[in-house]
């Protein structure tokens, strides 16, 4: 405890006397284990209920639980939220499985249905921006801002409109509101763009090649999406066969590039706002995947950099992480940058003349209405797929501390469970949250100096070598 008990200086007295409260129960150990289980997740789901295991044989009960003994008569289990501005720690999960989904597919990984012979297919790492909408603060090259200033690396002005007055901030929100729909375009502009430069038919295309991908949404400073996507040749069988010989790289890279300049998705006029065609900006970046060892961009590098915006949302542009009710509720933000203020009441003025957008509900995401991590059908596994082998496993070591049957190893072995399981609330009160998130920074420091001595080991062997 005395560890514990060590950084509280700065507590409220609310958190402090609440922090006593919970320290002082009987059962506070058993809660204890409870949070870390879920990583010292910040909202957790609470569940009552009870579950029996029994032989089918013969009817004997081999376990039963029941919520009826733990803290409060509750379990807690983590909520999932992706977004780190919510719960560090399950974005910490979810961008771990987004690792190792993406890397899976530039190294390979038979245990997650990609051979590693993908390796060897060519794959390049885009960067598809948003236009401009209006000059921003920003920090060129020659480090002089257009304004004339030097702007530090984290200067709140990055990213805002130099003029406000005439900066389009209608335009900014819409071009949000489709982004995922300019992706689809550029995708199968691409594919007849790969046939073009093969001399094929678009079916010709398809049955000697597939083009697989993965990709993030990233906002600029200045609320604008961007999408970051790892876009590879395959065979025709997907990853597990080659390409043919003229799926090449710098067919592909150029044919990203035409695609890219052909997208244009028309916008209605509606109201006061005139019709408008919406396409991708002109700073396309596309290079070339390598492997570790190599010059170009590493596997290691690409699968870390979509990992690590994953988590992340709107909310990196200094606008709030969750939906907004009325207008009003702007005025009780006082912290919100006047950039994003803007935005959020462009979502607003055009949500009555585009009502099929949905523009106003999702207004804290600046418009933008579309998934933030996608990927094709065969690129590599799911998300899915990895939070079911960690279920398994996970269930495998209670079956173990158990003594319970495995399946696997006794097929003939019959069980079956019987559970009941309600929804009971989710949250922390403020001592619990100030606790959980001691305990989600001791984990944290924990995993970061297991990887740290990883890497020295790693290098140490490397030099041995």
């Amino acid at each position: 405890m005395t560890d514990t008990l060590a950084p509280m200086a700065g507590l409220d007295p609310v958190t402090w006397r609440d922090f006593l409260r919970v320290a002082g129960q009987p059962d506070f150990e058993r809660w204890q284990d409870q949070i870390r289980r879920t990583g010292g997740c910040s909202s957790p789901i609470r569940l009552t209920g009870y579950t029996k295991t029994i032989d089918k044989a013969n009817g004997q009960v081999l376990h039963a639980y029941s919520t009826d003994a733990e803290p409060g008569g509750t379990l807690r289990v983590a909520c999932g939220n992706r977004r780190a501005s919510r719960c560090p720690a399950c974005a910490w999960t979810y961008a771990g499985d987004t690792y190792h989904l993406i890397r899976a597919g530039l190294t390979g990984d038979p245990a997650k249905g990609t051979p590693h012979t993908v390796r060897e297919h060519p794959r390049v790492f885009a960067t598809l921006t948003a236009p401009s909408f209006g000059p921003v603060h920003n920090r060129p090259a020659s480090g002089r801002c257009r304004c004339g200033a030097h702007h530090a690396e984290d200067a709140p002005a990055l990213g805002t409109a130099l003029d406000p007055e005439t900066y389009d901030y209608v335009g900014a929100v819409l071009w949000n509101n489709h982004a995922s729909k300019l992706w689809d375009r550029f995708s199968i502009y691409l594919r007849r763009e790969i046939a073009a430069r093969a001399g094929l038919t678009q079916r010709e295309a398809r049955e000697q090649a597939r083009i697989s991908f993965g990709k993030v949404a990233e906002y600029q400073r200045r609320g604008a999406v961007h999408f970051h996507a790892v876009i590879r040749f395959d065979g025709p069988e997907g990853p597990d066969s080659p390409p043919p010989a003229w799926a090449t790289l710098d067919l592909l890279t150029d044919a990203i590039g035409a695609a890219a300049a052909r997208v244009a998705v028309p916008v209605p006029a509606a109201g006061p706002f005139p019709a408008r065609v919406l396409g991708w900006g002109t700073q396309l970046d596309v290079q070339p995947i390598g492997a570790f060892d190599r010059g170009e961009v590493t596997e290691q590098a690409v699968a870390a950099y979509v990992a690590k915006y994953a988590t992340k949302a709107a909310e990196t542009t200094g606008t709030v992480d969750r939906r907004i009710g009325e207008l009003a509720e702007l005025d009780k933000l006082p912290a919100l940058p006047d950039h994003a203020r803007r935005l959020i009441q462009a979502c607003w003025d055009l949500d009555e003349h585009y009502p099929d957008r949905k523009l106003w509900a999702w207004a804290h995401m600046l418009g933008f209405r579309g998934h933030f991590s996608t990927k094709s059908r065969r690129y590599s596994t799911t998300l899915g797929a990895l939070r079911q082998v960690r279920a398994d496993y996970r269930a495998r070591q209670q079956r173990e501390a158990l003594g319970l049957p495995d399946p696997e190893d006794n097929p003939e072995a019959t069980t079956l469970v019987i559970a009941h399981w309600a929804y009971a609330g989710h949250g922390h009160t403020p001592g619990e949250s100030w606790l959980a998130a001691t305990i989600h920074r001791d984990l944290q420091a924990a995993r970061d100096t297991a990887r740290e001595a990883l890497h020295d080991l790693r290098d140490q062997e490397g030099d041995a070598a």
